[in-house]
C-alpha cells in the first residue's frame, strides 16, 4: 500500500458519515442489480424446466430417415440420447373439415419415445401394443371428426406420393398441388384396425403445417408395412425403415452447427418451445422481452446509482482539493491523483458489493417464495418457480456494480487531477462570482427577512453545489414518479384483463340433444360443492334493419350513406331459463306479460366498441338510435353490411326489439373467429327456443355452474360425463381457472412493482441525504462564521429552513414537469406495444414525491446542522483556514 492509498483511507475515515452513506448506496445498487439478474436467471430456468416437462427435453427431430441414419445419430459425439418413432403411414380422414389437413398420420412410438416426448392425456390411457392407438383432441376441434375411447378404427394405410418421391409430415398438403408442381396422390397399401384407448392433446412435435393429424401407437415390431408387393408399387426402396428420430444434445447451444453437420437432405423440426428459452431458437421474442425489461430496470438502477456515487465523489474531492494541491506540489502526478480517487471507489465497492449481493439474493429469494404459487396459475403448473443462484449472474452483478462505481468516480477524478496546483491549494476556483451576481430584490428581502436573504444569496453564490443538490432531488422525483407510472400501467393492463363471470364451470356442446342435455344436467348438478346451476342455448342469426335506425357513429364506421337501405347484421340469440328471464325483465322495469308468450317482444343488447369516450378510454356505445327497432331475422350469420336477399318465408321471422344495457347471464364461450367488433344479442326465454331452432342457426347448448372448489368439481364432472357415455363433441371449461390466471398475474405485478419502487426510493433518499449532508459539512467555516458574529440558533434554524424551502421549490419546478413527461413517454411506449391502457396523470405519486422532497431535505438538514452545532466555532474556523 503506497502513500496515496494511506491518505485516501484516512480521508474516508475522517468523513465517516459520507463514506457510510455511499457504501449504503452501493449496497442498495448491488442488491437491486443482483435481484434483477438473479430473478431473470430464475425465471429463465423455470421456463426451461416447465417447457421441458410439457414439450420434452429433445432438441431436434429428423423426419423420414432410414435406420442407418438413426444409428449414426445415436453414435454422434455430443448426443446425450435418441428416441425413435416409426412412421407407419397415412390414412385419409373421412369427413374432415380442414382442407389443409386431410389425413391421419400413424406414428409408432418406441419405449424411449414415450419417455422423451410428453403426452398429455385428456382421457383414457396410453397404448400398450400395436393394436391400440391414441387420438389427439384437435382431430375433433380442428378437423371436425370426433372419436371416443373404445371406438374401432379400420384404416387403409399408405403413402403420399409425388411422382417417385414420398412425402412426409414436413411437406404441407397444398404445396404439392400448386401450379408448376407435381400433384400429390395417396397410395393405400394395407388395412389396419386399431382400438382407441385414449384422447390426448395435440403432440408438440407436430408442425402446424403438417398434412396429417398424428395418431400414436406403439412401434410395429412385426414390420407390417415392410413386406409385400406394395413396396415396389410405391416406388420406394426405403419404406422398410421410415423413421423419425428425436435427438437430445449435451450442449443445446450447438444445435444449429449439429444440424448443418448431420442433416444433409433430411427434413428436421426444432423443439422451439424449449430452445427459445435457451437462446438458440429462431424465435427470440421471449429472450428479447426478458432482456429488454431487465435492461430497462438495470438502466434505472444504474442511473440512480451513478448519480449517487458521482455526487459522493464530487463532494469528496471538494473536501480533498487542498490535499490534492499539496500532494501535486511535492511531485504527485495526475495519474497518481486519479488512481487515488479510483482506489477510494474500489474500497467502497469492496465494502458494499459483497453485502449488496447477499442482500439482493436474500430479498429476491423472499419475493420468489412469496409469488411462486401464483406463477403456477399462469405458467407451468408441473414445476415451481424457485431461486436459482447462478455464478455467472452473481459475477455479472458484481462487475456491473463495480463498473458503475468506477464510472461514477472517474469523471470527478479526472477533473481533480487536471486542476492547477495553486488553484487547488488556495481553492480560488471553488466559488467565482461577479459583481452584482448575489444581489437580491427588495421584495425578497421584505418577504424572507435577513435569514431568507442569506439563504437566497447562498444559492446565487454557490451555484455549482446548489445545482448538484437540485439535480439530485429532481432525479429522485423523476425516478420515483416514473417507476410508479410504469407500475400503474402494468397494473392497469392486468386489471383490465381480469373479468368477473356469472359461473365457474361451463359445459357446452354444438350437437347434443336437448333430452340428453337435461339428463346430464340432472347428474352434474349433484356434484359436491355446486352452489348454483343453470342451462342456456346460443344461436347465430342475422337481422335485417334500415340503415337509418343505426346510430350515426356506426353508420359512419360501416360507410352507410343511404338511410333507407336495408342492411344485415349478425347477431346471437341467448335462450335462458324462464325463471331467470322473468327476474331479468322485472329488474329492468319491463312488463312480464309484454315480453313473454308466443308473440312477445324481444330484449336485446346492441353495443359497438368505440375508442373515444368521455373518459378518453375505449368503451361501448349504442349501435341504434332509438330504444327499440323492428326487423326480420333469419338463421345463420351474415356479414355486416350485406344486403339481405329473399329468405324463405318459413325461416324469416318478424320481431320487435327493445334495447337494454346489460344481459342477465354471461354467454357460453365462443371460438375466437366468431368474435365481432360489436355486441348484438337477443335474450329470450327457453320456452321460445323451439320457434328458432334451425339447422342453419349453429346452435350451442350448455350448462353453467357456480362452485366452492371449481378445480375439484370440474374433475368430478369430467368423470361423470365419461360415465354418462356422451358421444357428441363437447367442451368442459374451468372458467374460474382462466380468470385466476389473470388475478395471479395482477398479484405478481403488484409485488414486483412495489418492491422495485421501494428500492428506487431508497437509492433516491440515500442520494439526497448524502448530497445535502456533505454539502452542509463543506460549509462549516461559512456557517461557523455566521454564528461567530452573533446569529442566534433561532435565526440560524430559520435560515436553514429557508434553504430547505428553496431546494424543494426548485426541485419541484424542474422535477415534476420532467416526471410528467417521462410518465407520458412510458404510457406512449406501452400503448404503442398494444397494451390496453389509458394515460392517468400521476397526481398521487407527484404529491407523495413533493412531500418526500421537503421531508427528506428537512430531516437531512436537521441531522447535518445538529452535528455542526456540536462543534466548537473556533475549531471550525481554524480547521478550514489552516
Amino acid at each position: 500500500m503506497n502513500i496515496f492509498h494511506k491518505v485516501t483511507l484516512q480521508s474516508m475515515k475522517k468523513s465517516r458519515t459520507r463514506t457510510i452513506v455511499t457504501v449504503i448506496g452501493v449496497i442498495l445498487s448491488a442488491a437491486m442489480i443482483t435481484a434483477v439478474t438473479t430473478f431473470s436467471v430464475s425465471l429463465l430456468n423455470y421456463m426451461i424446466k416447465g417447457a421441458t416437462v410439457k414439450y420434452g427435453g429433445w432438441h431436434v427431430e429428423f423426419l423420414d430417415v432410414d435406420s442407418s441414419f438413426a444409428e449414426a445419430r445415436a453414435r454422434d459425439d455430443g448426443v446425450a440420447g435418441t428416441a425413435i418413432s416409426e412412421n407407419i403411414g397415412y390414412a385419409e380422414l373421412k369427413g374432415g373439415k380442414n382442407p389443409n389437413k386431410p389425413y391421419l398420420f400413424i406414428a409408432g412410438f418406441s419405449k424411449e419415445a414415450f419417455d422423451t416426448v410428453p403426452i398429455e392425456l385428456v382421457s383414457g390411457r396410453l397404448p400398450e401394443n400395436s393394436g391400440e392407438i391414441l387420438v389427439p383432441a384437435h382431430v375433433a376441434a380442428n378437423g371436425g371428426v370426433t372419436y371416443a375411447v373404445g371406438d374401432t378404427l379400420s384404416l387403409a394405410i399408405g403413402s403420399r406420393m409425388a411422382g417417385e418421391g414420398r412425402l412426409g409430415q414436413h411437406d404441407p398438403f397444398p404445396a404439392r398441388n400448386e401450379p408448376g408442381k407435381e400433384n400429390e396422390t395417396f397410395v393405400p397399401q394395407e388395412e389396419r384396425t386399431y382400438t382407441v384407448v385414449g384422447i390426448c392433446e395435440r403432440p408438440a412435435f407436430e408442425e402446424f403445417t403438417a398434412p396429417g393429424y398424428t395418431l400414436i401407437t406403439t412401434e410395429d415390431t412385426a414390420a407390417g408395412l415392410t413386406a409385400g408387393p406394395t413396396d415396389q408399387t410405391a416406388g420406394s426402396t426405403d419404406q422398410t425403415a421410415s423413421l423419425s428420430i428425436f435427438v437430445t444434445l449435451k450442449n443445446p447451444g450447438k444445435v444449429q452447427a449439429y444440424i448443418e453437420r448431420t442433416a444433409g437432405q433430411s427434413a428436421y423440426v426444432l423443439n422451439d418451445n424449449v430452445l427459445r428459452f435457451l437462446g438458440v431458437s429462431s424465435d427470440h421474442l421471449f429472450n428479447m422481452l426478458l432482456y429488454s425489461v431487465g435492461g430497462i430496470l438495470m438502466a434505472l438502477i444504474m442511473t440512480g446509482s451513478i448519480f449517487l456515487i458521482y455526487n459522493s465523489f464530487t463532494i469528496s474531492l471538494n473536501e480533498r482539493t487542498r490535499q490534492f494541491g499539496i500532494l501535486a506540489s511535492v511531485g504527485a502526478t495526475a495519474g497518481q491523483l486519479r488512481n487515488s480517487v479510483l482506489f477510494e471507489g474500489l474500497c467502497i465497492g469492496a465494502a458494499g458489493i459483497p453485502i449488496g449481493i447477499l442482500v439482493g439474493l436474500g430479498s429476491i429469494g423472499l419475493v420468489i417464495s412469496f409469488v411462486a404459487e401464483k406463477f403456477k396459475n399462469f405458467g407451468y403448473s408441473a414445476v415451481s418457480l424457485s431461486l436459482t443462484v447462478s455464478g455467472t449472474a452473481i459475477a455479472g452483478a458484481a462487475v456491473i456494480s463495480l463498473v458503475t462505481i468506477l464510472f461514477a468516480a472517474y469523471i470527478p477524478a479526472r477533473k481533480a487531477a487536471a486542476r492547477p496546483v495553486m488553484e487547488s491549494i488556495h481553492q480560488t476556483n471553488e466559488i467565482k462570482i461577479e459583481s452584482g451576481a448575489v444581489r437580491t430584490s427588495k421584495l425578497a428581502q421584505r418577504l424572507c427577512g435577513l435569514e431568507g436573504t442569506l439563504a437566497l444569496k447562498n444559492f446565487k453564490r454557490n451555484k455549482k453545489r446548489c445545482r448538484s443538490i437540485v439535480l439530485s432531488l429532481s432525479l429522485s422525483v423523476v425516478l420515483f414518479v416514473s417507476a410508479n407510472a410504469f407500475g400503474n400501467c402494468l397494473n392497469q393492463g392486468a386489471k383490465r384483463s381480469v373479468v368477473n363471470t356469472d359461473f365457474d364451470i361451463c359445459f357446452s356442446s354444438p350437437k347434443i340433444d336437448e333430452n340428453e342435455l337435461f339428463r346430464l344436467y340432472g347428474r352434474l348438478k349433484t356434484a359436491e360443492g355446486i352452489k348454483e346451476s343453470s342451462y342456456q342455448a346460443l344461436m347465430s342469426y342475422s337481422c335485417a334493419v334500415r340503415a337509418g335506425d343505426l346510430s350515426d357513429e356506426y353508420r359512419k364506421y360501416m360507410g352507410y350513406e343511404n338511410p333507407d337501405e336495408t342492411v344485415t347484421l349478425p347477431m346471437d340469440i341467448q335462450f335462458i331459463e324462464d325463471r331467470e328471464f322473468r327476474n331479468f325483465i322485472e329488474s329492468q322495469g319491463l312488463s312480464p306479460e309484454e315480453y313473454t308468450g308466443q308473440n312477445a317482444k324481444m330484449i336485446a343488447v346492441a353495443k359497438q366498441k368505440s375508442d373515444e369516450t368521455k373518459s378518453g378510454r375505449s368503451g361501448l356505445v349504442n349501435m341504434f338510435v332509438g330504444d327499440s327497432v323492428s326487423g326480420s331475422v333469419t338463421p345463420g350469420a351474415e356479414l355486416p353490411g350485406e344486403v339481405k336477399g329473399n329468405p324463405s318465408a318459413d325461416k324469416e321471422k318478424q320481431i320487435s326489439i327493445t334495447f337494454v344495457d346489460t344481459i342477465p347471464l354471461d354467454t357460453l364461450p365462443k371460438n375466437s373467429s366468431d368474435v365481432k367488433p360489436f355486441i348484438f344479442m337477443i335474450v329470450a326465454p327457453w320456452q321460445l327456443r323451439e320457434q328458432f331452432v334451425s339447422p342453419d342457426a349453429g346452435e350451442i347448448m350448455g350448462l353453467t355452474f357456480l362452485a366452492d372448489k371449481p378445480s375439484q368439481v370440474t374433475a368430478e364432472m369430467s368423470e361423470m360425463i365419461q360415465e354418462a357415455g356422451i358421444g357428441t363433441d363437447y367442451t368442459l371449461y374451468n372458467v374460474n381457472r382462466m380468470f385466476e390466471e389473470n388475478r395471479s398475474i395482477l398479484f405478481v405485478i403488484h409485488v414486483f412493482t412495489y418492491v422495485f419502487v421501494m428500492m428506487i426510493s431508497l437509492i433516491a433518499a440515500a442520494n439526497v441525504f448524502n448530497t445535502i449532508s456533505t454539502n452542509i459539512k463543506l460549509r462549516r467555516r461559512e456557517l461557523a462564521m455566521l454564528r461567530s458574529v452573533g446569529m442566534s440558533d433561532r435565526n440560524f434554524n430559520k435560515m436553514m429552513n429557508f434553504e430547505c424551502a428553496f431546494y424543494g421549490m426548485r426541485t419541484l419546478l424542474f422535477g415534476l414537469p420532467a416526471a410528467g413527461i417521462c410518465s407520458w413517454l412510458i404510457y406512449c411506449g406501452m400503448a404503442a406495444g398494444g397494451a390496453d391502457v389509458s394515460f392517468v396523470f400521476p397526481w398521487a405519486s407527484m404529491a407523495v414525491s413533493a412531500f418526500s422532497v421537503f421531508f427528506i431535505v428537512f430531516i437531512t438538514m436537521v441531522f447535518a446542522v445538529g452535528k455542526l452545532k456540536k462543534e466548537n466555532i473556533i475549531d471550525a474556523l481554524r480547521d478550514d483556514m489552516a
